[in-house]
């Protein structure tokens, strides 16, 4: 099912670790989002887990799986190899790729198309492969749009 509403829940994570708490609860939020109405849920694990920690990957999987089971999970990041790894385990129904370095604080721009297509080519097609939907971050420029298409991807999300 595509998701018309994912909510992304890396700003609860960040709140839940700016405390070194377990609250708010990022499954807490995510239930209630859910409940409410949210078609998917979606977060950007980081290498340094500063916002979704590697340990939420799990438990938001079995939350969609357990009592939505309609939902979406969409893992979003920067393909290296550690993070193509991280989605193959925890087998999200969408996985959309962004060019920030994974250093970077927040995403600011999409993938240049021009010059990145060769790189993301063979990574949307293992992704594919892998059975997994595959969205591209891209800047709301129609020329980088129309290329996103080469790539082999269903679909891009815009930056604005």
């Amino acid at each position: 099912m595509p998701a018309k509403l994912s909510v992304n829940l890396n700003a609860i994570a960040m709140l839940r670790n700016r405390r070194d708490l377990p609250w708010p609860s990022v499954t807490g939020i995510g239930r209630i989002a859910l409940a409410a109405g949210a078609h998917g849920l979606t977060v950007h694990p980081r290498p340094d887990e500063r916002h979704t920690r590697h340990s939420d990957l799990p438990e938001i999987r079995s939350l969609i799986d357990d009592e939505f089971p309609r939902a979406e999970f969409n893992i979003e990041g920067y393909p290296t190899e550690d993070f193509l790894l991280l989605v193959e385990k925890h087998q999200p129904e969408q996985v959309t790729l962004v060019p920030d370095d994974p250093a970077q604080a927040t995403s600011d721009h999409g993938w240049n198309f021009t010059t990145q297509a060769a790189f993301l080519t063979p990574i949307v097609k293992r992704l594919k492969k892998g059975g997994f939907r595959v969205s591209l971050f891209s800047d709301p420029d129609p020329d980088w749009v129309a290329a996103a298409r080469d790539t082999g991807a269903d679909r891009i999300e815009l930056y604005t």
